[in-house]
């Protein structure tokens, strides 16, 4: 639906209200009621995935919820969890639900002092943790904090969910019924806190409402029940259910009866992959460039370059060719023909049976978008935050355009402001931050629109994210450039990992790269060089920099003069999750530039003459 300027607001309308009782927890009985033996998750045990059905799952949310109410636990208690992706995430946070309480998300790779300000700040009286590392973890926060009010660590790995559930025994059935009861659309589901790609983390309180209301999103789009998650669906899910995208997509899953498991090591992905066989993949852009660049290394490494790289441009001249509905004939033939040798190998790296995929976090390649839907695998990319309960828009099966974000929702507006922000409405917009009225006066309108901080455009309802607000650099000429439009190509490379755009009050703008290791050990054993090179014999690589140079032109083709990368330089560096990148693997630029402050000093140093 246009709104009244159609290039500047869109709307979609919601089709199934949130009813004033409604609680997260609710798709959880009511599935067991509906179906107790349906097959609602695969657990790795044994070596194998070994099936819990709906009703299993109910009856162990209903005994932990029990558990924690005989522990102490009352209605609106907040409830740690930090933990890796994994079958007991899903049940902690259930049953913290289902006992009244509200789920504080923690990332396993937090540091201590992260955790002291979490536990702190949003009043905490316990926490599930997954083994001794993590508790070492808290426990150590807990003392640096001094503020922190945590009664009680349960961990996972030392029996204690079994011990509670035990506890739990004397409670009655009706009595988690009734605690349930009592918590409403309006009561406070979680508190989740950004990644904090600058400053310290904020905790946006999420409602059961918002919950419900962004599950109702996500499955009344169109296509997404009958194609995306279509008849005998399963999820293999191993980002982060810290962040809200994946914990969202989970309970998504749940109610329409995916079979969902769940991975925490990610060096098994591409077993796991194939032994679960999923219909659907959630991942962030570096997956799936992942997954491109190791095919086509491979196929050159074969002796089959050729071959791969005309199966590449068949497949996203056939993607492009989708979007205007005119595929020739011979196009057809082609993408035919390269099937079998080329495509059907990369589906085989994915399981063999997905068909689509959901990415969010960061924005994918258009190219790398056109050559997957090509060749059989079509992401769907969408956008949203933290404060929106995760998505917002999405491309549909039916309704995408590679390249954005797609449409609003149903129950979500979107609007572009005067200076190009992101304007965002609907049900799934949170209540505000925890104990930062500031922050959330700034943040939300008196008429429910929340300031996004992302730059966009719209047109005919498709939304293009094109930056930050606050990333924005001004050259010291005064020429405005936006980082994410360089660093998102550039990343897109095989060679590198991670770049930071620079340039802020400086002549003109630079960039700092960071390599991906596996790749660049391949490229130099190709070249016959050592394996292990860093430091300045690998910024002084002739070849290396030809390669790297190469990848900077490409971006500079794309854009104005005043936008172009003049130098770039290449840092020997990793970035880590934890440190420069958050869990969804976005760039602090803060850290890094504070960091790399000797390497933006030397990418601006004077050239020395020949």
């Amino acid at each position: 639906m246009k709104g009244t300027a159609a290039r500047q607001a869109w709307a979609t309308p919601a089709r199934h209200p949130v009813p004033a009782g409604a609680n997260a927890t609710d798709d959880v009985f009511d599935r067991a009621a509906r179906s107790p033996r349906d097959p609602a998750f695969g657990r790795k045990a044994g070596g194998v995935w070994q099936t819990v059905t709906a009703g299993q799952f109910a009856d162990q949310v209903a005994a932990l919820a029990a558990g924690l109410m005989a522990a102490g636990i009352r209605p609106g208690d907040r409830i740690a969890l930090m933990s890796s992706t994994r079958y007991e995430w899903g049940l902690c946070d259930f049953a913290i639900m289902a006992a009244g309480a509200v789920t504080v998300p923690i990332y396993e790779t937090s540091a201590p002092s992260q955790v002291a300000w979490i536990l702190a700040d949003s009043g905490a009286v316990a926490v599930f943790v997954e083994n001794q590392d993590l508790r070492d973890v808290v426990e150590k926060a807990i003392a640096e904090s001094g503020r922190a009010a945590v009664e009680s660590i349960w961990q996972f790995d030392h029996g204690d969910l079994a011990g509670l559930a035990a506890r739990g025994a004397r409670i009655a059935p009706e009595q988690v019924a009734q605690r349930r009861g009592g918590v409403g659309a309006e009561d406070l589901a979680t508190i989740v806190y950004t990644s904090g790609t600058t400053g310290r983390p904020k905790g946006c309180r999420l409602t059961h409402r918002c919950l419900v209301a962004e599950v109702n999103s996500m499955l009344d789009a169109e296509g997404v029940r009958d194609q995306v998650l279509g008849e005998h669906a399963s999820l293999l899910l191993f980002l982060p259910l810290a962040h809200i995208l994946a914990r969202v997509v989970q309970m998504a899953a749940f109610r329409h009866g995916v079979r969902i498991g769940h991975l925490n090591d990610l060096r098994r992905v591409a077993v796991e992959l194939r032994a679960f066989q999923p219909t659907v993949l959630l991942a962030v852009p570096r997956v799936f460039e992942k997954l491109y660049h190791t095919a086509a290394r491979q196929a050159e490494a074969s002796g089959h370059g050729k071959l791969f790289r005309a199966a590449e441009r068949a497949a996203v001249a056939y993607s492009q060719a989708m979007e205007t509905g005119d595929i020739a004939p011979g196009l057809r033939t082609r993408r035919w023909l390269y099937d079998r040798p080329v495509y059907a190998k990369l589906r085989a790296a994915t399981g063999g049976r997905v068909a689509y995929a959901i990415s969010g976090g960061a924005p994918l390649s258009p190219r790398l978008g056109h050559f997957l839907r090509g060749a059989g695998i079509t992401v769907l990319e969408g956008y949203g935050l933290t404060e929106t309960s995760s998505a917002v828009t999405l491309n549909l099966p039916r309704a995408q355009r590679i390249g954005t974000v797609g449409r609003p929702l149903p129950g979500y507006e979107v609007r572009i402001a005067d200076d190009g922000e992101v304007l965002v409405r609907g049900s799934g917009v949170f209540a505000g931050y925890w104990r930062n009225a500031a922050a959330t006066e700034e943040a939300l309108t008196g008429s429910g629109w929340f300031h996004t901080g992302d730059l966009g455009r719209l047109d005919d309802g498709y939304l293009t994210i094109t930056g930050r607000r606050k990333d924005i650099l001004v050259t010291a000429a005064g020429k405005n450039a936006s980082p994410a439009v360089h660093e998102d190509m550039l990343r897109s490379h095989w060679l590198i990992d991670h770049c930071v755009l620079v340039g802020d009050r400086r002549p003109y703008l630079a960039a700092l790269i960071s390599l991906d290791r596996e790749a660049l050990a391949q490229w130099r054993r190709e070249r016959g060089g050592p394996a292990e090179t860093t430091g300045p014999a690998l910024r002084a690589d002739p070849a290396l920099r030809a390669a790297i140079q190469a990848a900077v032109d490409e971006v500079n083709a794309t854009v104005s003069k005043a936008e172009q990368i003049k130098r770039f330089r290449i840092v020997d560096a990793e970035f880590t999750v934890g440190d420069e990148l958050t869990p969804t693997q976005k760039v602090r630029r803060d850290r890094v530039l504070a960091k790399l402050s000797r390497d933006v000093a030397a990418v601006y140093a004077p050239v020395p003459p020949p």
